[in-house]
């Protein structure tokens, strides 16, 4: 039988504030373990929750990127369950009026382009967090994470393939540091998703049962869980068995997934307006103010690099995919005067598979966009050959130095002189009579042997046009 895979993510983001969404407690990542809970997080008998006004513009500014509708007013709910990392008993979250409803996302996968739909995001804090190791016998609880600020963007069951899921995780996590409300950072945990995948028969509309897979914060991770939890189902389906409606664990290190617990539906959660919130309501004011700070998103600046410095879709892609990366390139481009193939290329290629070498983020990157200009700005005003200058960037990769210091010390700058080359390509014909044989009866490759000696003993400082020019009419046949 043919089975068609169902897949909808529940993604958390942490927001960028400060402090957390109900108290004055910093959010700060890697403080001593519960030294950043205050009595607020706690739920200490009479404490109350003031909420942090930022989650609420951060909120709208992504609905707003999404397309989404965004409620004139939403309610926070309690949600009841009983667990070691949350001193309350309950989760503040919203329900039935979340902040943002209905949205969508354009996703590309092998060159197509698919909408997902955002069925919801909402507001909630972050529980504590159980740590296992070094405890023999027992877990550590820190409540450090307690109250943090959450969004957590529930998608429609749109997804199709672990590449689909991929993708628009992907998207969002582009998008939330776009907006700067998020630093999704994966590895502290301020960006992870829950999967629910299900099977069913190829043609059917009505879903199957699905198995939620929980706190993914790795895109490998949520491809290598779903193709497992897709084989895992189809081998109990194709048995005669049926799937059971429950939580489990992706185990990265023995690629499996294991049941937790059942799944719980909402009524299970005893969910009911928090009496200790009022409801949010959404000014005119608020929604003109988040509008104008809406930066260029990533489609747009996309088909912006594709219209302006006519850039293929791939390329155009990959470059906005940050924001800091699209900000580097257009730095690059203004700042070198050169041609935007040439800075695409540069980037993408040389600058960014040094960067994945090192493991190094754009941030991080050892030459500056300026620095990085002057070294194009030397390609295309022929002081460097685009060989030479993979030299002269290892030299700034490694140093402080400017590119003209580097190419001044290291004696790089490219020969121009036609006739400090044509004197080495005389030497080189004279001293080659059989290979000028073979090139004159036909041979065209021959030529190739000339240009590589032309160049090596010239150390490769010739110009290689003119070493192309100055051949061709040595050697006319």
């Amino acid at each position: 039988m043919q089975w068609e895979t169902v897949i909808g993510l529940e993604i958390h983001a942490q927001l960028a504030t400060n402090t957390k969404i109900f108290s004055g407690a910093s959010t700060a990542y890697g403080a001593e373990p519960n030294t950043q809970a205050c009595a607020v997080d706690l739920g200490l008998p009479g404490v109350l929750p003031v909420l942090n006004q930022e989650v609420v513009r951060m909120a709208v500014k992504f609905g707003m990127a999404i397309e989404a509708e965004v409620a004139d007013t939403s309610v926070f709910a309690r949600k009841n369950y009983f667990y070691p990392d949350l001193p309350k008993g309950y989760q503040i979250s919203q329900m039935d009026h979340p902040i943002v409803g209905l949205g969508h996302l354009d996703i590309e996968v092998a060159g197509e382009t698919k909408r997902v739909g955002v069925t919801r995001a909402h507001l909630e804090e972050d529980a504590g967090k159980s740590l296992h190791e070094n405890f023999a016998d027992s877990t550590g609880i820190d409540l450090n994470r307690a109250g943090t600020p959450l969004l957590e963007i529930v998608s429609e069951p749109d997804m199709r393939s672990a590449k689909e899921a991929v993708a628009y995780m992907r998207k969002i996590h582009e998008l939330v540091q776009y907006l700067d409300i998020c630093d999704g950072n994966m590895q502290e945990g301020s960006f992870r998703c829950d999967v629910n995948i299900s099977l069913r028969p190829q043609g059917q509309t009505e879903y199957g049962t699905r198995a939620e897979l929980k706190n993914i914060n790795s895109f490998k991770f949520v491809e290598k869980a779903i193709y497992g939890e897709v084989e895992r189902q189809k081998e109990i389906l194709e048995a005669g068995g049926s799937i059971v409606q429950e939580t489990r664990l992706y185990d990265a290190d023995k690629d499996e997934t294991r049941s937790m617990r059942s799944k719980e539906e909402a009524n299970d959660y005893r969910y009911f307006p928090d009496p200790d919130l009022l409801p949010v309501y959404i000014s005119p004011e608020l929604r003109a103010a988040v509008k104008a700070d809406l930066p260029e998103l990533p489609d747009t600046k996309k088909q912006r690099f594709i219209q302006d410095y006519h850039l293929d879709n791939e390329t155009a892609y990959k470059l906005a995919s940050s924001k800091e990366l699209a900000n580097y390139f257009e730095t690059v481009v203004k700042q070198s005067n050169c041609e935007a193939k040439l800075c695409s290329n540069w980037v993408t290629v040389e600058l960014l598979g040094a960067l994945n070498k090192s493991n190094l983020s754009i941030q991080e990157s050892p030459i500056a966009a300026p620095r990085f200009a002057e070294l194009l700005k030397r390609i295309a005003d022929e002081t460097i050959s685009g060989k030479i200058a993979k030299q002269v960037f290892e030299f700034m990769w490694n140093s402080a130095d400017s590119a003209d210091d580097i190419i001044e010390k290291q004696g790089l700058k490219q020969i121009t002189d036609s006739g400090a080359i044509e004197a080495i390509i005389d030497k080189i014909i004279a001293d080659n009579p059989a290979q000028v044989e073979q090139y004159l009866s036909g041979k065209d490759k021959v030529f190739g042997f000339f240009v590589g000696q032309t160049m090596k003993q010239s150390q490769g400082k010739a110009n290689p046009a003119e070493v192309n020019k100055i051949l061709k009419a040595k050697l006319k046949r």
